[in-house]
C-alpha cells in the first residue's frame, strides 16, 4: 500500500477543500444577471452624471451584456432629448420646467421624477488664494449679475488685491447655471456673459486651478474629488447665520445657503417596455444612497428611496 508524502496529502486536501468551498459559495445572481441585454440611454446634468456613471458601472458588473450610455449635455440639454423620447432617463440638477413638461405631454411622454440626493452648489477659488475665505450672497450678485462692471478683486472689497478676476461657470444649458442665477441673481438665467463657460465641469476645474485669481462655481462632488486643485469658500446669506462652508452636515441640514436637490427623470414607457431600463432603475434606487455618497453628494433618507421603488411598483 502506497503511503502519501506530507506534500501529496496537502495537495489532495487542498483540492477537496477548494471543491467544497466552490460548491457551497453563494451565487450572487444565479438567475439572469449574465443574460440581460438591451441599451439604457441616459443624458443630462453633468452634476448628476457621476452618480449615474457610478450606478452604471456597478450595474454592468452584474449585467455585462447590457449597455448603459451616460451623456452629460446639461440638465436643459438632457430635457430637450427626453421630452421627445430620445432618452430613457434624464439626469437633472433642477426640476423640470413647465415649458419642458408641456413639450413632454404634447409628445406623449409620461415620466416619473425621483430625487436621488442633495448638493451644495460650491463657489471655488484657486488654492493659492489666501485673501478670500467667504463671500456674501450680495457680493456674489455684484460679481455675477447681468451687466456687472466688476473686473478686479478690489472692486468686490477694497482690501482685496488689485488683480483681474477671471470667472468660470457652467453654460446656459446647465441646471447648475439655472439654480445659481435663480438663487444669487434672483432670476433664473440672468447672468453676465463675459466668463469662461462650459458644460464640462473638468474644464472649469482646470481653469480655476490654472489661475491664481480665478472664481467659479460647480457641484460639491467636483470639489470633493479635486481638493488639491480647488479651494471652496463659505457663503454668508446675511441672515444672521454667518459664513457657512458646504459639507455633508451643512448640506444635509439645509444650513448651507445654496443647497439643491438632484433628480433623475424616468420615461414610463421605457420602464414598462424595456427590461434593461426597468432593472437599471430598480438597481439605481437600491444603491443610490451608497453611490451618491461615494461620488461626493449627500443621500436622501432611506425612506425616500423606498418610496421611489414603491412608485415604480405602482
Amino acid at each position: 500500500m502506497a503511503v502519501l508524502s506530507l506534500k501529496s496529502m496537502w495537495i489532495v486536501l487542498s483540492v477537496v477543500f477548494a471543491a467544497a468551498f466552490i460548491s457551497c459559495s453563494p451565487n450572487i445572481d444565479s438567475n439572469s444577471s449574465s443574460n440581460l441585454k438591451g441599451t439604457v440611454e441616459v443624458d443630462g446634468s453633468s452634476t448628476v452624471g457621476p452618480v449615474s456613471e457610478a450606478v452604471a458601472e456597478e450595474f454592468k458588473k452584474l449585467h455585462p451584456k447590457a449597455n448603459v450610455l451616460v451623456g452629460v449635455s446639461g440638465s436643459g440639454g438632457g430635457f430637450k432629448r427626453f421630452v421627445i423620447g430620445e432618452t430613457d432617463i434624464s439626469n437633472a440638477s433642477r426640476a423640470m420646467k413647465d415649458s419642458e413638461s408641456k413639450k413632454a405631454s404634447l409628445n406623449g411622454i409620461i415620466y416619473n421624477e425621483f430625487r436621488i440626493g442633495m448638493d451644495g452648489l460650491s463657489v471655488m477659488v484657486n488654492p493659492n488664494n489666501t485673501f478670500v475665505n467667504c463671500l456674501t450672497t450680495a457680493e456674489l450678485k455684484l460679481i455675477w449679475e447681468p451687466g456687472s462692471k466688476v473686473t478686479n478683486w478690489n472692486q468686490v472689497r477694497s482690501a482685496f488685491p488689485d488683480q483681474k478676476i477671471r470667472l468660470y461657470g457652467p453654460g446656459t444649458d446647465s441646471g447648475t447655471f439655472d439654480f445659481f442665477t435663480h438663487q444669487i441673481n434672483e432670476k433664473r438665467g440672468a447672468s453676465r456673459d463675459d466668463y469662461t463657460a462650459s458644460e464640462d465641469d473638468n474644464i472649469l476645474i482646470q481653469g480655476i486651478f490654472g489661475d491664481n485669481f480665478s472664481l467659479g462655481y460647480l457641484g460639491y462632488a467636483y470639489y470633493a474629488a479635486n481638493k488639491d486643485k480647488l479651494k471652496v469658500i463659505g457663503i454668508d446669506s446675511e441672515d444672521g447665520n454667518g459664513c457657512i462652508i458646504p459639507g455633508a452636515k451643512t448640506i444635509d441640514s439645509g444650513e448651507y445657503p445654496i443647497t439643491r436637490p438632484l433628480y433623475i427623470y424616468v420615461n414610463k414607457t421605457s420602464y414598462d417596455s424595456k427590461l434593461a431600463v426597468k432593472e437599471f432603475v430598480r438597481f439605481y434606487m437600491q444603491h443610490a444612497a451608497e453611490l451618491t455618497a461615494e461620488v461626493g453628494y449627500i443621500p436622501v433618507k432611506e425612506e425616500e428611496y423606498q418610496a421611489n421603488l414603491d412608485k415604480l411598483n405602482e
